[in-house]
């Protein structure tokens, strides 16, 4: 793990390198077959009428400006959730807020064997009893984005689940300023944080429903191994809603 543990804000808890190399070109593949057709990796148009710079496929829901639907945008049924990405994420909700020690799983963290998670893949007490919908945390849907050289997200508060259970945020090739802000407003205060390859962001509790975007990319920053031009943000979340 490059770096230590850092809590941008009440509720935010950044773990650098939390994936090694392994993990992230695992995850690199994963990426590329959830984006295949039928409903794989698509442009995004916003109400305005404005596309997204970035590019998405969605996972368990499609997501749409503003709320989720169980069909894509080529009318196919979406992709289902990947139960190795969520035991992934229940070990990242764990060694964000407590009880664990490292990640690992089939597609996942390098590290130790993240203790705090049930032989089902539950978050026990010692993973986040004090922040909210963490001890039972149970996610079943991912938004993988892809950010080319130039792309950009404006502050935004994910408000279309229907819980409060905290967001996951993977990292995979090019680094990024990652804009954390307030829960209020868009303008400051906000914190401007340099998000690499393989970092693990976890935001709940004060901080789930914070404003935050991805301000700039950093081209060229990702390891050639990886074979990846640009950015991949992998957040797994909690939708709350009926099947």
């Amino acid at each position: 793990m490059r770096g230590g543990r850092r809590e941008p804000a009440p509720g935010a808890v950044l773990l650098p390198g939390w994936l090694d190399l392994d993990a992230q070109l695992r995850l690199v593949a994963a990426c590329r077959e959830w984006a295949r057709p039928p409903a794989g990796l698509h442009e995004v148009r916003m109400p305005t009428g404005g596309m997204m710079s970035v590019r998405m496929v969605s996972l368990g829901l499609h997501w749409y400006p503003y709320g989720y639907r169980r069909f894509a945008e080529d009318g196919a049924p979406v992709k289902p959730f990947p139960p190795e990405l969520g035991l992934l994420a229940r070990r990242a909700v764990v060694e964000a807020y407590g009880g664990g020690a490292g990640g690992g799983s089939e597609v996942g963290a390098g590290g130790g064997g993240g203790s705090g998670v049930g032989a089902d893949g539950s978050v026990g007490e010692a993973g986040g009893a004090q922040v909210a919908g963490a001890a039972a945390y149970e996610p079943d849907i991912a938004i993988v984005n892809h950010y080319p050289h130039g792309a950009k997200m404006g502050l935004h508060q994910d408000r279309d689940e229907r819980v409060d259970a905290p967001v996951v945020s993977l990292s995979l090739g090019d680094s990024c300023v990652f804009r954390l802000g307030n829960t209020e407003t868009r303008t400051r205060p906000w914190t401007d944080l340099e998000l690499r390859s393989g970092d693990l962001l976890v935001f709940g509790g004060p901080a789930r429903f914070a404003y935050h975007g991805v301000v700039r990319t950093l081209p060229g920053t990702a390891d050639p191994a990886l074979g990846l031009v640009g950015r991949l943000n992998i957040t797994v979340r909690q939708s709350g809603l009926e099947r």
